[in-house]
């Protein structure tokens, strides 16, 4: 199973921010729109990517000021990512040795969707209940 399949399931939207978004309004976007985190962009060149753990940890580090401060000055700006041919074992030794839930997709360079741990958990357990299934199929049959 691969990442473009995991894409034609959920979809190819991606939330984005520019650079020099304020941290208070990147929280606000993850909370209304109920995500993990969002891709940093300048134009149509990913910058880098910014979840609530980097958020969380910025005000810590820097209190309630950090909320008037820049996405930039924040965000993960070394982005590890995917192709939509990698699979999903690929991409879940990405993540193990990363120790990040969202990757976004690049297709040729270009951000095409983004996929997160629960995307790939779902996947996987899908995967495994129908290489079950077929077993006993296989056993009964």
């Amino acid at each position: 199973m691969t990442v473009h399949y995991i894409l034609e399931g959920k979809g190819r939207d991606v939330a984005t921010a520019s650079p020099d978004t304020a941290l208070k309004e990147i929280a606000a976007q993850l909370a209304e729109r109920k995500i993990g985190a969002l891709v940093i962009v300048d134009g149509a060149t990913v910058k880098g990517i910014v979840s609530e753990r980097d958020l969380v940890r910025h005000i810590a580090n820097n209190g309630s000021a950090a909320l008037d401060m820049a996405v930039s000055q924040c965000m993960t700006s070394k982005v590890i990512s995917c192709e939509p041919s990698e699979t999903i074992d690929q991409v879940m030794g990405k993540r193990t040795a990363g120790r990040f839930r969202h990757l976004p997709v690049l297709d040729e360079g270009k951000l095409a969707g983004i996929i997160s741990i629960g995307d790939v958990v779902k996947r996987k357990i899908e995967q495994t209940e129908r290489d079950a299934e077929e077993l006993k199929r296989y056993i009964a049959g």
